[in-house]
């Protein structure tokens, strides 16, 4: 097909009165022709398109993860607001959002492909109105039971789906030489709603006199409202976006998919988890600090190092990134234990902030990694390598957020049989010289199959 035809066949289509020869009509808005691979298309008129569907979906994302992160600061203020749970219950409330979101990140995979990406945009901002407005009304009836607070918690799960949809969405973009920085700056987007609500909402919830929790869910409806309206006007849907459920099943069957899936957990579960634990940690390890005053400052560092991740491994390979970072998360875990050992807070600040940047780089350079692997092992097909890429992606963003439960239930668990977080802390760093072994022995190992490739 000739540049020209192309650039044709990229003009959208309203519902059923697209032009063009369409198998039945479809609502939203459609690009049927999609080649970010050819040189010509893209500088021609596929940048522009990219990059104007980038934008809404990484202000989505960031409202995702801003509310699923919600209960992350909020648990912090519960008793000075009435509430009278325990420790425990505490961390539990911080952890069911995560628990809720992992799961919920496989179907959200498979919206892009059934709806269209901006069409499933739209919804699931829309669906952050449940857990804002929830936890809004809740916020304000001490006396509410653990079991139905902790349902209106995992509610919050929603926004943790809209990351596997929007990475998904965005992978069919943008051409193989661009897709690391790309995804990784989709994804920084979506993280920074971590720090973002970590240091907006104990500033929201004290304005004027007194504590007003329920302004923690009040304040981002107008965003949602915005997010899906920005989404509506500006976003296209992918035809070439048709990553199915036996896609999947087929990257489900390839050992690299649960490869890369074990070490996102390392990556990002570690940033997730750590990002969802670290105020209730400084707030029972450092009563006399207020977390929300160095809170937010984890999730900040490890959000903004991603898209770098993604860059070096584009110039050296995400296996190298990764390997490296895994040795610096586990400097700062040792550093992080010998700082709560000598009761020192800044200490146990600086390695925690050390922990967030090497895993935002390892969280860019895993993710990068999927493509490369994908077009070395399928390079019979390129276009079966790029859709059931998009579907690790999605597999992949599912398994390793599980780490954002399993996290700050270890440390919860090692507060109440130890009284202390390192026991968990030695659990986190045995893990991560597992994860450095097995990505060393299947992508960097001398005589390894992909050793060869710059994966």
């Amino acid at each position: 097909m000739t540049l020209e035809a192309r650039q044709a066949a990229v003009a959208t289509r309203e519902g059923s009165g697209a032009v063009g020869t369409v198998e039945a009509p479809r609502r939203g808005r459609w690009i049927d022709v999609w080649d970010p691979e050819d040189s010509g298309f893209w500088a021609a008129k596929g940048r522009a398109v990219a990059q104007r569907n980038l934008w809404p979906s990484i202000f989505a994302e960031f409202l995702g993860f801003s509310v699923w992160q919600l209960w992350s600061i909020v648990v912090v203020s519960m008793p000075k607001a009435g509430f009278t749970y325990s420790t425990d219950q505490l961390f539990w409330l911080v952890a069911l959002p995560s628990l809720v979101g992992a799961t919920l990140r496989l179907p959200y995979t498979f919206a892009v492909p059934r709806f269209g990406g901006r069409n499933w945009t739209v919804c699931s901002a829309l669906l952050l109105l449940i857990p804002t407005l929830g936890l809004s009304y809740f916020m304000t009836q001490p006396d509410t039971p653990f079991w139905l607070m902790a349902l209106v918690a995992a509610t919050a799960g929603v926004g943790g789906g809209n990351f596997a949809s929007s990475m998904t969405n965005i992978s069919f973009f943008f051409p193989e030489k661009e897709k690391g920085f790309a995804l990784g700056v989709n994804a920084a987007g979506g993280n920074l709603g971590v720090a973002v609500v970590q240091l907006l909402v104990p500033i929201v919830i004290v304005a004027g006199a007194g504590l007003t929790l329920n302004r923690s869910g009040l304040m981002w409806l107008p965003l949602i409202a915005l997010a899906a309206v920005w989404a509506w006007k500006a976003m296209a849907n992918l035809s070439v976006a048709n990553s199915s459920f036996r896609t999947s099943v087929a990257a489900a069957k390839r050992p690299h998919t649960w490869v890369i899936s074990f070490l996102y957990i390392g990556t990002f579960g570690s940033f997730i988890g750590f990002g969802a634990a670290f105020p209730l940690l400084i707030k029972t390890t450092f009563p006399d600090v207020t977390p929300a005053h160095y809170a937010f400052l984890g999730a900040l560092v490890g959000s903004v190092s991603r898209p770098f991740g993604g860059r070096l491994a584009d110039r050296v390979g995400g296996a190298w990134v990764t390997v490296c970072s895994f040795v610096v998360m586990g400097l700062g875990i040792g550093s992080a234990i010998v700082a709560l050992k000598a009761e020192s807070f800044p200490a146990f600040l600086i390695s925690f902030l050390v922990l967030f940047v090497a895993s935002g780089v390892a969280n860019g350079s895993t993710y990068r990694m999927i493509p490369a692997v994908f077009r070395l092992t399928t390079a019979d097909d390129p276009g079966r390598a790029r859709r059931e890429a998009a579907a690790c992606i999605g597999i992949a963003s599912a398994v390793g957020a599980y780490g954002g439960f399993l996290v700050p239930r270890g440390f919860a668990m090692s507060t109440s049989h130890f009284g202390s977080l390192i026991p968990a802390l030695y659990v986190f760093c045995g893990f991560y010289v597992l994860c450095l072994a097995v990505t060393y022995f299947c992508y960097l190992r001398k005589g390894g199959p992909l050793s060869r490739e710059r994966v």
